[in-house]
């Protein structure tokens, strides 16, 4: 029993990134966390040295076994050895490959599942992304039961958590990962007693969130402008906002929407990407509704430096088209 009276169960943890690491902890502080498996060593930085995952260099610090299958299929002695370990259940958390299906069995309640959605909505990758980039202002941790399909299985515990207004995917990431510790370890306090819910999904609700692409990026300025400071916020990790000027690519580290009542939309309102004033505090922008005030870029090759500067150096007027 744990401290508090729980049953402690025999986990294994099925995580990579940063955004696995609260449950990590809870895990080892309340349940038998007997490995943590993760993605194998890859190379980063400018030496392109071999780095390991964040979830690998914790557990080390905390001496739990660590597993790096390269693959997972058809792995006979990679499902031995999870088989040995005589797994209560094993949970997944941002682990970033399909589990095949006769995987799934190996632990005697399956897998659970740590999804930064509420489910159905946002299936897939990047879910956090996307749901700052199609504006919603609620979103939540699920706690799914895996099955072969991609986060198809049922909802065996929800938390939901209102959306900051200004909060970047890698923030809003931060507070779910959070979130997703503590649902996590109340959905295996319910299931240690038989008392877990299972409730199928409704497909017909379901949207998807597939992996970011570089141009997902793009700034639309054909967008009204909300959405374009909802979509910056979403690639604010990667790939970033950015927008063409004479065919090079111009990254925005920084940009805000324009409150100005200049920027109301009417028969004579410029086209989307018309740099419509020059300020201190950058430049606006006409967008397909409102404009967006452009506070910080970063052209080619250089810095991040305000905006002004830029448009004065590279001779950017108003009337100028950013694409």
């Amino acid at each position: 029993m744990s401290d508090d009276g729980a049953a402690k169960l025999r986990v294994a943890l099925f995580g990579s990134p940063a955004f696995a690491l609260p449950s990590l902890e809870g895990l080892a502080r309340r349940h038998r966390l007997l490995a943590v498996v993760a993605q194998p060593d890859k190379p980063a930085g400018r030496g392109m040295r071999l780095s390991s995952p964040p979830t690998v260099q914790r557990a080390r610090d905390l001496a739990i076994p660590v597993l790096q299958p390269a693959t997972l299929r058809r792995n006979r002695s990679f499902q031995e050895e999870l088989a040995s370990l005589q797994l209560d259940v094993a949970v997944t958390a941002a682990y970033g490959k399909i589990l095949p299906a006769d995987l799934l069995g190996v632990p005697r309640h399956g897998f659970l599942n740590v999804h930064a959605s509420l489910l159905p909505r946002y299936r897939g990758a990047a879910p956090v992304q996307w749901a700052l980039i199609r504006g919603e202002r609620e979103t939540g941790i699920t706690i799914m039961q895996t099955e072969p399909g991609l986060d198809t299985g049922p909802i065996r515990l929800q938390r939901r958590l209102a959306v900051r207004a200004d909060a970047t995917a890698p923030e809003l990431l931060e507070q779910l990962a959070e979130l997703g510790a503590e649902a996590l370890l109340e959905a295996l306090d319910l299931l240690a007693v038989g008392r877990l819910p299972s409730q199928p999904q409704d497909d017909a609700r379901a949207t998807q969130a597939p992996m970011l692409t570089r141009e997902d990026g793009r700034v639309r300025w054909e967008d009204p402008a909300d959405a374009v400071y909802g979509r910056h916020r979403g690639v604010a990790g990667w790939p970033g906002s950015s927008f063409l000027w004479r065919d090079e690519a111009v990254k925005v580290p920084s940009l805000r929407p324009s409150r100005s009542k200049l920027d109301a939309a009417g028969t004579d309102a410029p086209a989307p990407g018309t740099v419509l004033g020059i300020e201190d505090g950058g430049l606006r922008v006409a967008c397909g509704e409102g404009a967006i005030i452009l506070e910080r870029v970063q052209p080619p090759a250089k810095r991040s430096m305000p905006a002004r500067d830029w448009a004065n150096g590279h001779s950017v007027r108003p009337g100028a088209r950013l694409g």
